[in-house]
């Protein structure tokens, strides 16, 4: 129960962090170019993390016999 209430909290911090980032972006007045950059650039690197530690985790419990 209180896995899921953690699960639905971060959800919801995740979610208005978000919602601010992408207020702020789209207010701002910089080319429409370098807006699209600044929106995407922050998704793959949160890709990158989750993919190279998806992959690290993996590794390391491979290595553990069964």
């Amino acid at each position: 129960m209180l896995n899921t209430k953690r699960k639905n909290i971060s959800l919801a911090i995740l979610a208005l962090v978000s919602l601010v980032y992408f207020a702020t972006i789209s207010h701002l007045e910089i080319h429409p170019f370098f807006s699209f950059e600044v929106v995407v650039i922050p998704l793959q690197l949160l890709t990158l993390v989750y993919i190279t530690y998806w992959r690290w985790s993996r590794k390391e419990f491979t290595n553990f016999p069964p």
